[in-house]
């Protein structure tokens, strides 16, 4: 194949401006980024050896290395990994496959301020590593030969970064790839072997292949000139080269396992904590799992997998193996490094193997136990704070900051695993009509219920705000009743699968008829059924007036200062499930909401013998809908009502 050029695709040469011109504070991320993805193209011949070794040509013992050209100012870093094939090179570093890489450039774009941490996160999250070589280098060559292909099948990618880039064909006697930066004048610090070796110390240590640069000795100075460190043709490993996870926890240091995170996970902060364990027993593992400090961007997108990295006997055999965790623990980063599963399975074999299901209710558990230690923890007490453990006051804190992230998340595990729902319900945190931020438990709701109260209650709205002010809360606001108020559009259908705590019924305070026991006296009673006889025949109206939309009308002992309210029946979708359905183009059941009127209200009253009565109605109906959320079905209509009244 003669030299061709191409262009990039459209999304990456508005990315490469955006590295080259935005990422200038943290440059070093670019030897993190390419050692990466050299030690992943190592694990992909690793893998696709098991079954045709034949690919490891001449050359068995996998590696990295790293070498120096100061006379041409270049640094090049080599694998002898899996290489890429023509075609390969051309798709890989001229496109991007990748979802969200639109996200990526506007968030890139919007934070040309940010800090150097911010920046260094995102340009790993999105996938684009290889990019990053931009920041230090005005023109990159990438030379490569897939495994199994002839010398004469290599190839030589060569682009400076702006529009277009050009591959020929090479004779290249080695397989892998060689990525060759052509360092800018300001990137002179890259060409110093103690620079990268501390780069490479603080970011790719853990790396389980060995990193390799040329020994370095003093040799003195001649003819009066000073001495100095000169290469020699000696490599020598400058990372441990060892699988962090299978060392002795005793031998890891917290700064080794926070960079170990960092490198598998591409952020930038440090994990809020980790759990490392050996299982042992019918079903051998090692895991390594990490709990972030903040969700990633793409938490809610559907379309991207998750899933911790599998190895089995220390060979990597899956980037992102999903069948190792439950989808709603899908935040957890980390590594399984299994000793019974056979080293060619495949995401197929994983979803029905026996010993994978053991590992990965071994690790929902461990998950589970880790979150638990955190909320434990939480609160430090003033009272006893001097007194206070190492270990309370390192986790002080610690699961507000995991629930802010990651709460709506975790409250998806109630309808997804039901073997472990009631250690969820314990981990959930909620606002209160006694807390406007969310830390009440439901043990916390349970110990301070009034005594005879025979129900946890909640309420759900589109936010926090229209559930505090909700009409439906009023009797037990007058009552002194605590209710859970929930906001998050995960909450109607996580609750759903949660029908008690502790033996103790969640009820909806928007389902049903009130019933507060014995918690409403005796003459409450007596005054809400005489007012019910009282106000039958307006009832009768109400409900023909309404009967296109409304299940019924009643009168209800709720409200204490609105006139109404509507509810649905026990069982019922609520009426905010359904509204979120059909914003998101799904459909909802068709049923009508209940009426319900206070007739102590004077806009009640005033609908015996009104002329207006029929406009009353709907726009009692209509305000009711307002409260919830909703909106009229016909908004025009409900102004006109509106205005012939007031004039």
């Amino acid at each position: 194949m003669s030299k061709q050029t191409h262009s990039f695709q459209a999304e990456v040469a508005q990315l490469l401006h955006l590295v080259t011109h935005s990422l200038y504070s943290n440059k070093e991320i670019f030897v993190r980024e390419l050692v990466s993805n050299a030690s992943d193209a190592c694990d992909k011949l690793r893998y696709e050896a098991l079954n045709n070794s034949a690919l490891y040509e001449d050359a068995p013992e996998l590696r990295v290395r790293i070498a120096f050209d100061p006379a041409a100012k270049t640094l090049t870093i080599t694998d002898n990994g899996i290489g890429m094939s023509a075609q390969e090179a051309i798709d890989h570093l001229g496109t991007i496959a990748k979802s969200g890489t639109k996200d990526f450039m506007s968030r890139l774009g919007a934070e040309k301020q940010a800090d150097a941490k911010e920046q260094g996160q995102l340009i790993g999250q999105f996938g684009v590593g290889f990019y990053s070589g931009f920041i230090v280098a005005d023109k990159i060559t990438v030379e490569t030969r897939r495994a199994g292909l002839k010398p004469e099948e290599g190839v030589r990618w060569i682009s400076g970064g702006t529009g277009d880039f050009e591959v020929e064909t090479i004779t290249r006697p080695e397989r892998g790839t060689s990525v060759i930066l052509h360092l800018r004048e300001d990137a002179g610090d890259y060409l110093q072997s103690w620079k990268v070796k501390g780069i490479i110390a603080k970011y790719s240590d853990h790396i389980a292949l060995p990193i390799q640069m040329r020994k370095e000795e003093w040799k003195e100075g001649e003819n009066g000139q000073p001495g100095a460190m000169v290469q020699t043709d000696e490599w020598e490993t400058v990372n441990k080269a060892s699988a962090l996870w299978s060392r002795p926890k005793k031998d890891i240091t917290q700064e080794e396992y926070e960079s170990f995170y960092q490198a598998i996970s591409h952020d930038y902060e440090a994990p809020l904590a980790w759990s490392h364990n050996r299982v042992e027993g019918s079903t051998e593992y090692t895991q390594l799992l990490f709990v972030p400090a903040k969700a990633p961007f793409d938490l809610w997108n559907r379309d991207k997998k998750g899933g911790l990295k599998l190895y089995v006997k220390r060979v990597f055999i899956m980037d992102e193996a999903e069948a190792l965790l439950p989808n709603y623990l899908r935040f957890v980063k980390g590594v399984v490094d299994s000793a019974d599963l056979p080293l060619n399975v495949s995401r197929e074999l994983l979803q029905e193997s026996r010993d994978v299901r053991a590992i990965r209710e071994g690790n929902t558990k461990r998950v589970l136990a880790l979150l638990e230690n955190l909320a434990q923890h939480d609160v430090l007490s003033t009272e006893n704070e001097a007194d206070a453990s190492d270990e309370d006051k390192a986790n002080a804190g610690k699961y507000t900051k995991f629930y802010a992230e990651f709460g709506s998340v975790l409250k998806e595990g109630l309808g997804e695993d039901f073997a472990n729902r009631e250690r969820l319900a314990k981990l959930l945190r909620f606002a209160s009509t006694s807390s406007d931020t969310a830390n009440v438990s439901l043990a916390d709701y349970k110990a301070r219920m009034k005594e005879g109260q025979a129900a946890i209650y909640y309420i759900t709205a589109d936010t926090l705000v229209a559930a505090k002010s909700s009409p439906q809360l009023e009797v037990f606001k007058k009552k002194g009743i605590e209710v859970l108020l929930m906001s998050e559009r995960v909450d109607e259908w996580a609750l759903s699968h949660l029908p008690e705590f502790d033996g103790m019924p969640l009820q909806s305070v928007a389902k049903g008829a009130v019933d507060l026991g014995t918690l409403q006296d005796e003459a409450e009673k007596k005054a809400a059924e005489e007012a019910e006889v009282a106000f039958k025949p307006v009832l009768a109206k109400l409900k023909e007036a309404l009967k296109d939309k409304a299940e019924d009308v009643r009168v209800t002992t709720r409200l204490v200062d609105s006139p109404a309210c509507l509810v649905v029946k026990e069982g019922d979708m609520s009426n905010q499930l359904a509204r979120l359905l059909k914003q998101a183009g799904q459909k909802a059941p068709d049923s009508k909401p209940v009426l319900e009127v206070n007739p102590e209200h004077a806009l009640v009253k005033k609908l015996d013998g009104s002329v207006h009565f029929n406009d009353l109605a709907h726009i009692l109906f209509d305000q009711a809908l307002l409260a919830e959320g909703g909106l009229p079905e016909d908004p025009a209509a409900y102004v006109k009502r509106v205005n012939a009244l007031l004039v």
